[in-house]
């Protein structure tokens, strides 16, 4: 399953590839405020970003770069990887790396694009997520999105210099 070109009333959705290859993108991965709930972490050079995304053209995936339409500026990426067959489900991610874009409702829009989406074509059952838990203002969103907290996995990692747990959110496609 390959990402196609989506959407939304202010952004659109491109399949992430070597085109987005930036140094903005780059300040973003290497920047602790954007990415200080991430599993992925500071540390990439250019060689690094560029072999990942290389990497992510050869998969059948689902991983878009967030665009905005009035500028066509990238400005966050969404996936949903793995999809599991099994259950009919797919895992969620999002970045906004782009701070001033922050606050402006873009993560909520994306989110709504792409699980409608999901669920409407690609008819997925549900979608899963992990999130920190001192990430308050995601576990907010994710609550306002319909998402139900499923379960809490303790001491997942450490997170802004202390070990948190992350909460395992769910959200069933006909609810």
């Amino acid at each position: 399953m390959k990402a196609v070109k989506l959407e939304s009333e202010r952004l659109v959705f491109l399949p992430l590839s070597l085109k987005h290859l930036s140094q903005e993108y780059l300040d973003w991965l290497n920047d602790f405020e954007v990415n200080r709930y991430l599993e992925s972490r500071q540390g990439y050079n250019k060689k690094l970003l560029e072999n990942f995304l290389k990497e992510q053209e050869r998969k059948d995936i689902l991983f878009w770069a967030i665009h905005t339409k009035e500028k066509n500026k990238h400005i966050g990426n969404i996936k949903i990887d793995p999809i599991n067959l099994e259950s009919n489900s797919g895992e969620y991610g999002i970045l906004i790396g782009d701070k001033s874009s922050w606050g402006k409702g873009y993560a909520k829009e994306a989110t709504s694009k792409i699980i409608q989406y999901c669920f409407d074509t690609l008819k997925l059952s549900k979608i899963t997520l992990g999130v920190v838990s001192e990430n308050k203002r995601a576990i907010k969103l994710y609550e306002n999105l319909g998402f139900k907290r499923e379960r809490i996995v303790k001491k997942f990692g450490v997170y802004d210099g202390k070990e948190c747990d992350s909460i395992r959110m769910i959200k069933n496609n006909y609810e």
